[in-house]
């Protein structure tokens, strides 16, 4: 059985998006047969016991694989090329284009300008790039939900907040601060919140005296996406994903490798640019969901927009790509 060691980390400041869709990876390539091991760091937020629920070992050094898959901003070309004695391929994630890789495969799902050109400096001639939506990295419940989804009008009934796993920015609560005077415009809020949230506790509470839907660290994410009108989130890979699904939101930036795609995504009219965390207030999300039922038109265009950009025939290509790689 050929070895794969992924090396990501989640805590309180990174976020968990990198240890989800590498989990995402994970999942499909134990399916092919191949096992799977996560090397990450116990750094405050971690998700290390989630990932051993789930079914992977955990490990804190380097060892011996068949192959490294690397989704980590802050690993370069240096630090794979120390690790190429362990391993026979490395396979890297990346979204930002700002630093050299010495890898045998990159992938960034990401649309952006230029973003086939963009790593054509940062990489070895020989390696192999998967580059744009076409290669988004969906766990099985989207593949399923992409097939159900009905085209959607515009109108607004149904208000789905994520804004990440950690939410280190604390947009969550901007929100609900927002709501009070306005939720009785929307039939039904979820609001889901992942593990590393310092505030979950208190945003569970304020849901349950409001009658909001809460959800932690959850499973069945495309089903509320689904099920939703439309979404306060914030950047990165969850915007592709609600592009996907056809649902029309806006997105907040609160992180720097955000901002290029966010505002890329914004220009091409499959979502609604808030701007930086810094910038956008209470009234912001006020103001938002106050004019939400006046965007009905534009709405259902960015929903269009999403599933266009989003639109492939093979879904999640990067599988064969992996195990080509590995044969």
């Amino acid at each position: 059985m050929k070895k794969i060691i992924i090396r990501t980390d989640a805590s309180t400041q990174i976020g968990s998006g990198h240890v989800m869709r590498c989990l995402t990876i994970a999942k499909n390539l134990k399916k092919q047969g191949y096992q799977v091991i996560f090397w990450m760091e116990p750094l405050q937020g971690n998700l290390i016991s989630y990932v051993k629920a789930q079914g992977f070992e955990h490990i804190l050094g380097a060892e011996n694989a068949d192959l490294y898959i690397v989704d980590h901003y802050d690993i370069d070309q240096e630090w794979e090329r120390i690790h190429r004695k362990y391993t026979k391929k490395i396979m890297v994630i990346d979204d930002l284009a700002n630093r050299n890789h010495d890898c045998d495969l990159l992938l960034d799902q990401n649309v952006v300008p230029e973003f086939k050109k963009r790593y054509e400096t940062l990489i070895p001639q020989y390696c192999k790039t998967l580059l744009g939506p076409k290669y988004l990295i969906l766990r099985d419940e989207f593949l399923e939900a992409r097939q159900l989804i009905d085209r959607r009008n515009g109108n607004v009934e149904h208000i789905l907040i994520f804004m990440g796993g950690t939410d280190p920015t604390h947009e969550t609560m901007k929100v609900l601060n927002a709501l009070p005077e306005i939720s009785h415009n929307f039939k039904h809020i979820d609001v889901v919140v992942g593990k590393g949230n310092l505030q979950k506790n208190k945003i569970e509470r304020i849901c349950k005296e409001r009658g909001y839907h809460y959800h932690c660290q959850i499973n069945y994410i495309a089903s509320l996406i689904q099920q939703a009108d439309f979404s306060i989130g914030a950047g990165g890979s969850t915007t592709w994903e609600r592009c996907y699904l056809g649902l029309p939101s806006s997105s907040t930036i609160v992180a720097e490798n955000q901002y290029e795609a966010t505002k890329y995504a914004a220009e091409l009219g499959a979502v609604l640019n808030l701007g930086w965390h810094n910038q956008v207030t209470i009234e912001t999300y006020k103001d938002l969901l106050n004019t939400l039922n006046a965007k009905q038109q534009q709405l259902s265009k960015i929903s269009e927009m999403g599933l266009s950009l989003t639109n492939n025939e093979v879904p999640n290509p990067w599988i064969d790509e992996i195990m080509e790689l590995l044969s």
